[in-house]
């Protein structure tokens, strides 16, 4: 179960740190132009809204989190999207790749996949 208390569930876990290692060996797909479809999002609008999602069904999924386990969620969730702000600066604002979006879908499945796992 999810430990409390200064504990993290994923931020200093070693698959958090795999999963920016991934993110870092992919950033080439977010500095090259590539097709965008027509009503793109922008890419920070698809970041918040993947990870939103992923983490509604986190916590439809696993019916017996606490209230206090849901907001450890929720900030660390908050903190996983600050680094991805923080690491993607320059491409915040401009408007998702068809290879970025996949990329970024995948991404936010791979952070449900560590919220799962800690559960």
């Amino acid at each position: 179960m999810i430990q409390s208390g200064g504990q993290s569930m994923v931020l200093d876990k070693q698959g958090y740190d795999e999963l920016v290692m991934y993110l870092t060996q992919n950033l080439t797909l977010f500095e090259k132009p590539g097709e965008i479809k027509p009503g793109a999002p922008k890419v920070m609008e698809l970041i918040e809204d993947v990870i939103a999602e992923n983490v509604i069904r986190i916590c439809e999924q696993h019916t017996e989190l606490t209230t206090e386990q849901r907001s450890l969620i929720v900030r660390e969730v908050d903190g996983i999207v600050y680094d991805l702000q923080e690491v993607l600066s320059s491409v915040t604002d401009q408007h998702v790749t068809v290879e970025q979006n996949a990329f970024i879908e995948e991404f936010a499945g791979l952070v449900k996949n560590l919220f799962d796992s800690a559960v």
